[in-house]
């Protein structure tokens, strides 16, 4: 499947998420009105898990030059702060029982990587590995990490405790 109004990180998650049988809406940012003129920034997806829980989910996409994920180490992991203040309305919005959560999507850059057990995603031509932070966690454990941009960003190992791979927390 091919959403050209998303890239490349998006529509191999898109995929991910089709080949595991999650329902999902992805959210196309040129149709934004339908969530009313809110000031909120949109998400990525919005997922419904197995137990109909629904989880808000910002992609990021970042590429992994390293050759092994052994100690989960070099993996960018900032956000900024309008993302955070971006899904921390629409949990609101969603209210009881919802999850916000940051996929970080890492498309590998190398032709030999150790995954270390972890599950590599083939989507056109490229190998992605997909791992979850929730919102909470993450807002728990951020620093700041350019004022000027408005990012943030965790030390790896907060990185380390708190990123998931997709497949336990969605499936």
């Amino acid at each position: 499947m091919k959403n050209y109004h998303l890239n490349h990180y998006e529509q191999a998650f898109g995929n991910w998420l089709i080949d595991n049988r999650i329902q999902y809406i992805a959210v196309d940012e040129h149709k934004k009105a339908v969530f009313g003129r809110s000031k909120l920034k949109s998400f990525d997806y919005l997922l419904y898990k197995k137990n109909g829980q629904a989880v808000t989910a910002e992609v990021k996409g970042r590429k992994f030059k390293g050759t092994s994920f052994e100690k989960l180490t070099s993996l960018e992991c900032w956000v900024t702060i309008d993302d955070i203040e971006g899904l921390s309305g629409w949990q609101r919005v969603f209210a009881k029982g919802s999850t916000a959560i940051f996929v970080f999507v890492y498309k590998t850059e190398q032709p030999d990587v150790d995954f270390d057990g972890r599950d590599a995603y083939e989507f056109d031509s490229n190998r992605y590995v997909f791992f979850c932070i929730r919102l909470a966690d993450y807002v728990g454990a951020m620093k700041q990490r350019s004022g000027k941009w408005r990012t943030v960003t965790l030390a790896a190992e907060d990185f380390r405790r708190y990123a998931v791979p997709i497949d336990r927390f969605l499936l």
